[in-house]
């Protein structure tokens, strides 16, 4: 039996890049407990990924990304201010 999966919005931070897209957590799960039971990479969905001066470099509905390049990782909606972007919630 395949359990379900809920699609958490993060963004992800690199020496060069701001990933933001989905990654599929269990319920309940946190992204700790995600990224430390994943292996050498980690699947995005849904992804776009910016340079740090704020310019679109690519945008994609899937990939991966090398686990040992993520220097920060966090749930899009825990954040309450900054990291230099554009909107990280559009005008609603």
């Amino acid at each position: 039996m395949m359990s379900s999966t809920d699609k958490t919005r993060v963004i992800i931070l690199t020496g060069h890049y701001r990933i933001v897209g989905h990654i599929s957590v269990l319920p309940e799960a946190r992204v700790t407990d995600y990224i430390c039971e994943s292996k050498e990479f980690i699947a995005v969905t849904d992804a776009e990924v910016w340079d740090h001066g704020q310019r679109k470099v690519a945008s994609s509905r899937f990939m991966n990304i090398n686990r040992n390049q993520i220097e920060i990782i966090m749930p899009e909606e825990s954040v309450t201010q900054g990291l230099g972007l554009p909107s990280l919630h559009p005008a609603r």
